[in-house]
């Protein structure tokens, strides 16, 4: 039997399959790579950056950028690491994040890269933008001011669910999550509660209603590790 290709990963080789991204590959290996948009069962966006790696001495995006045998990835170092804390800054900065009042917190992905890269405040002025909060639907609601543009749950109502209720809209700052029905209301929209595009928001913009604070704070998986070992385990939300 032919021996897998493989590929460098901060120093260590690592198997992969035809057609793997260095996320693909990495998520696969075990390996977490920083990430806010990535999702293994949707196809690749590149729209956060937070991956981004060095591939044979060029940065690139880890969930975009295809394996090739031989090839020497770098995401374990000081630069790269800099250059997250920014981005995560930045999304700080942009929304209305507010951790200890949060529902998701615990279980957020921006906020467990913020604790990873060591993010203790915004390094910015604050937007403290004014974004509408959608409570429309019955059993799920949508929060603008968390909304970081990931595109996962764009992607996720049409690759996954196949009814297309959320697109992007806009321009620069203006840019932000449109809900496709008549009235722009997630109640008028085909959204439903067990949709994949209505639980997969790493960041807590789009929820169940009814299910606020359902683990207690210091209970949460996410209490009982370290900071570092939630990124290098990869077991962040």
């Amino acid at each position: 039997m032919d021996e897998p290709s493989r590929f460098m990963l901060d120093g260590t080789a690592l198997p992969f399959e035809e057609g793997d991204t260095v996320m693909a590959a990495a998520a696969r290996a075990g390996r977490d790579i920083p990430h806010l948009c990535w999702h293994s069962a949707l196809g690749p966006s590149g729209a956060c950056r937070l991956c981004t790696v060095r591939v044979d001495g060029r940065l690139a995006s880890a969930c975009t950028t295809r394996v090739a045998a031989g090839q020497v990835v770098e995401s374990e170092t000081d630069d790269l690491h800099e250059r997250r804390r920014l981005l995560v800054q930045l999304l700080f900065t942009e929304g209305n994040h507010f951790c200890p009042g949060c529902e998701k917190s615990g279980d957020c992905r921006l906020q467990d890269a913020g604790y990873a890269l060591g993010v203790t405040g915004p390094g910015f002025e604050e937007f403290f933008p004014r974004h509408a909060v959608d409570a429309s639907h019955p059993d799920v609601w949508l929060d603008f001011n968390r909304c970081i543009l990931c595109k996962l749950c764009v992607r996720a109502s049409w690759e996954v669910d196949g009814k297309g209720v959320f697109q992007i809209g806009g321009h620069g700052t203006g840019t932000h999550v449109v809900v496709n029905s008549g009235s722009g209301l997630l109640a008028d929209s085909a959204l439903a509660a067990n949709d994949m595009a209505a639980g997969i928001c790493p960041v807590g913009a789009i929820g169940p209603k009814r299910r606020g604070y359902a683990v207690p704070i210091g209970q949460r998986a996410v209490d009982r590790r370290e900071p570092a070992d939630r990124e290098r385990s990869g077991e962040g939300p």
